[in-house]
């Protein structure tokens, strides 16, 4: 069992920055895949940006070169450092981790105003 708990979202102007973070229950280094999507309305959940135990990572195209996902060297948080906002970025951003199993947190809010 993981449980992760995300904060750090809110409301930005374009051009703006937030970082999320994601708590997780137990070491992230026991983790296969550590990660996070986004859901925005209308809109399926999509790939934002992944982290494996060994610290490969992965981003979606629309965040390249704005958005860095990253952790520390010991501890449980994850990080989701997200600059360059645009308003298209807004969306509900959700923790995943996987390890056997699927784990999802319960969303943070990101709201960019253009």
């Amino acid at each position: 069992q993981v449980q992760l708990v995300e904060s750090g979202g809110g409301l930005v102007q374009a051009g703006g920055s937030l970082r999320l973070s994601c708590a997780a229950s137990r070491s992230i280094f026991s983790i296969d895949f550590m990660g996070w999507y986004r859901q925005a309305p209308g809109k399926q959940r999509e790939l934002v940006a992944t982290i494996t135990s060994g610290g490969i990572t992965n981003y979606a195209d629309s965040v390249k070169g704005r958005f860095t996902i990253s952790r520390k060297s010991a501890g449980n948080t994850v990080y989701l450092q997200m600059n360059s906002l645009k308003p298209e970025d807004t969306a509900v951003y959700y923790c995943h981790a996987f390890t056997r199993f699927a784990y999802w947190g319960q969303g943070t809010q990101v709201t960019v105003s253009s």
